[in-house]
């Protein structure tokens, strides 16, 4: 018992590696832990914002209909690099089907992963998400690529990018809800 009281943190220590080898226990434990650690994105000063001047970009959605991202030139734009194995996109899933609950009539929103159709829509079914996932056709306009996943960029009507996160963040939070709703009131 006397052991016990001195080695306490030792013990817990290793614990909680053991169960980080353990793939089973390993995710779950990442996907905790990211969204204990996830603030809401910041966003980008107005006089150092990007501008999107290509928009060409080949996508094709689950159903396998064919979409281009120019089609969201003039509107407000939600880009997230994604994948299912990806512990920090998984974590930060809920908050975007919360946000595109809320802004899914107003800003066009893109989940893009380059996994299998099959396997995204196993795992948005799993989850019971809702949200537009696509997969690429071709390369993303050169502004629109990263090598993090995962990466959301959020573009303006006038094709400037107002947040570019690599990691993970929460979406559903009241600031940057108040980012959006500038960009949507801008003309």
């Amino acid at each position: 018992m006397e052991f016990l009281k001195k080695n306490w943190s030792n013990i817990l220590f290793i614990i909680v590696i053991i169960l980080l080898l353990v793939p089973q226990t390993r995710k779950p434990i990442q996907v905790g832990l990211n969204r204990v650690i996830s603030f809401s994105p910041s966003k980008i000063a107005e006089d150092e914002r990007e501008v999107l001047e290509d928009y060409n970009w080949n996508l094709i959605n689950l159903e396998g209909e064919p979409v281009n991202f120019k089609s969201s030139i003039g509107k407000v734009a939600v880009v997230n690099l994604w994948a299912t194995w990806c512990p920090p996109c998984i974590a930060e899933m809920p908050s975007f089907q919360k946000l595109y609950n809320e802004y899914g009539d107003k800003i066009d929103f893109y989940f893009v992963s380059t996994e299998e159709a099959a396997k995204l829509q196993q795992f948005l079914d799993k989850k019971n998400y809702r949200l537009p996932v696509y997969q690429p056709l071709d390369m993303a306009p050169q502004k629109l690529q990263s090598r993090s996943l995962p990466t959301t960029m959020v573009i303006s009507k006038n094709g400037k990018i107002a947040v570019n996160k690599k990691g993970s963040a929460n979406w559903n939070d009241s600031g940057f809800k108040e980012l959006l709703d500038q960009l949507l009131a801008e003309n």
